[in-house]
């Protein structure tokens, strides 16, 4: 028997909570519904479900020998309608770090991807059809 979940949604141990909740609610939208000092929970307004959290890495909440923040190494995955007109307000207006160039990849997405706090990377991403020997390698 599979654990039926209420939510699911990840939890970034950060070195500057105010810093990564300023990232994430400025640039893609999320809203804080709960905030301390050493916490924030954020969602979408438009989807719920889309939720993150941001946790002071030096609070007792973690295990001891787990209180380090994160450097890297998370990819978050941002699908959205038009990586083009991402691209422009994110790099081109809002300047943020460029970590790959915009691009349509033969595995089916038009993408970019963005330096978050933390080193965390943001892949702004478009679906679009897959090309060569990935169109057939996508199970219905």
């Amino acid at each position: 028997m599979t654990v039926k979940l209420g939510s699911f949604y990840p939890v970034i141990a950060t070195s500057d909570v105010a810093a990564a909740r300023h990232f994430y609610t400025r640039h893609f939208g999320f809203e804080v519904t709960f905030e301390a000092d050493w916490y924030v929970s954020l969602h979408r307004p438009d989807a719920p479900q889309y939720e993150l959290a941001l946790l002071d890495h030096t609070h007792p909440t973690l295990p001891e020998g787990h209180r380090t923040p994160l450097r890297g190494g998370l990819l978050l995955n941002f699908e959205v309608d038009d990586a083009d007109a991402e691209h422009h307000r994110l790099v081109g207006e809002a300047g943020l770090p460029e970590l790959l160039s915009l691009r349509t990849e033969e595995f089916g997405q038009r993408h970019f991807i963005v330096a978050a706090p933390d080193d965390v990377m943001i892949d702004v991403i478009t679906v679009v059809p897959a090309t060569g020997e990935y169109a057939g390698q996508y199970v219905q």
